[in-house]
């Protein structure tokens, strides 16, 4: 597609558009220019327009609105979904956010300014207020009927939460029971009372591991009071999932997550996300630097030590990564507590164990044969020792970081290398010292 734009070919865009899905239109608006991205919208059908738009990441999605007439905008704005409206909205400038809110009708304004007014990454600003509820006291019947009418405005009809008269949530009923009900049985008797929902306040990534957990279509959101107050849909707990894992592997990697798509952002602001922790880690590295001054000495009278410092580094701070990041993932899909630290802790230490002596076996022949007996002793039990160690530490560091509030992801490999790195030379050069008699 971007050829064609760039020939201003309408005849054979069109075309392209009229075959290709409403998802590859959208991927492929998103690798064009802010201007051709506003010419090629033009040329789509208004309902597919809006499909499209909604795909879209809230950056381009901004840039589109800025490329196009203001009678557009306004529409496309109003078309949204109130709970995709307030996620673009916080990604606008403060300015052009209120102008568009202000064109909005009374409806529309008003489900968007609720939304807003939940705290951020909550279950109350993700959530769509568009929600059908039924009455327990319903027949099946009446309660089709009522779909019939109201559901076209609903986010999804698939999951209906059941309320009492004072809209307190009682019960969920699926879309294929009340389909296949008789008409006169009462909603109350066809609803499954053990009911998962979430509260408003809630953090929006406990509640899509939740629905993930769970297989959840829809999952029902109260407030204080145990009233329904809106539903969120499984295609907003996927992208809220897929937003922390980017983040989480962002910081994993040694960097900060990016705000928006890679293509969209500078190289500048590529440099910013990641000079953070290079500096960091040059200024952990500077503890192996220390090291290496303070065992000079040991290194002059034993030259071959010098050999299986790459090995020894490298092999504990790779053993500390594989542990943090598997600590991190089991925390990050609720699979490990902080309450778990003392297992887990000993659960890592027998890894370690086991990992280095099977190094420390692999190591010992060769070292012998090419070195002498007493250096593979020390070789092989530096192995042992540093991988235990490093997988303790690798452990540790995310669930204390989680007891502390932080993001577990924030101890990423190449820091806990870096740490590890250190104080495994310490192990090393002590180990040779008692070994080797220096």
């Amino acid at each position: 597609m971007p050829e064609l734009v760039a020939k201003r070919d309408v005849m054979a865009l069109n075309e392209w558009l009229a075959g290709a899905s409403t998802l590859d239109v959208a991927d492929e608006l998103a690798r064009l220019s802010p201007s051709d991205r506003a010419i090629t919208f033009r040329l789509l059908p208004k309902d597919r327009a809006l499909e499209a738009f909604e795909l879209l990441d809230p950056i381009h999605q901004q840039e589109l609105l800025e490329g196009l007439r203001d009678s557009s905008v306004r529409q496309l704005f109003e078309d949204m979904d109130p709970d995709d409206r307030a996620r673009l909205v916080d990604e606008m400038p403060a300015k052009v956010a209120k102008q568009l809110l202000a064109g909005l009708s009374p409806r529309e304004r008003t489900l968007t300014s609720r939304l807003l007014g939940y705290p951020e990454n909550s279950a109350g600003r993700v959530m769509s207020p568009e929600v059908v509820n039924l009455k327990a006291n319903q027949t099946a019947g009446d309660a089709l009927e009522r779909l019939r009418r109201i559901g076209a405005s609903a986010e999804t009809i698939y999951a209906l939460p059941v309320t009492d008269d004072a809209r307190r949530l009682v019960g969920v009923l699926g879309l294929r029971d009340l389909v296949l009900a008789d008409p006169a049985t009462k909603v109350g008797d066809l609803m499954d009372t053990d009911v998962y929902k979430a509260r408003v306040d809630q953090d929006q990534e406990e509640i899509a591991r939740l629905m993930q957990e769970a297989d959840l279509l829809a999952l029902p959101i109260v407030d204080t009071e145990d009233r329904l107050v809106g539903i969120v849909t499984v295609d907003d707990a996927m992208q809220i999932l897929e937003e922390e894992q980017t983040e989480d592997v962002a910081r994993a990697g040694g960097a900060e997550p990016l705000e928006h798509p890679y293509l969209s952002v500078s190289v500048l602001g590529l440099a910013r996300t990641r000079v953070v922790w290079l500096l960091v880690l040059i200024v952990a590295a500077t503890l192996t630097v220390n090291v290496l001054h303070v065992f000079e000495a040991t290194l002059d009278q034993v030259v071959a030590l010098t050999l299986f410092i790459p090995l020894v580094i490298g092999s504990g701070g790779n053993a500390g990564s594989q542990s943090a990041t598997t600590v991190t993932r089991a925390l990050a899909v609720g699979e490990l507590r902080t309450s778990d630290v003392a297992l887990v802790v000993l659960r890592e230490a027998r890894v370690g164990v086991l990992l280095g002596a099977m190094l420390a076996a692999l190591a010992f022949l060769p070292t012998m044969l090419f070195i002498d007996a007493r250096m593979a002793a020390v070789v092989s039990l530096t192995l042992l020792a540093v991988c235990t160690l490093a997988t303790l530490v690798g452990s540790l560091l995310p669930l204390l970081a989680r007891r502390l509030g932080f993001d577990p992801a924030v101890m990423s490999a190449p820091f806990i290398s870096t740490l590890v790195d250190a104080t495994g030379l310490v192990v090393y050069f002590l180990i040779a010292k008692a070994v080797l008699g220096i």
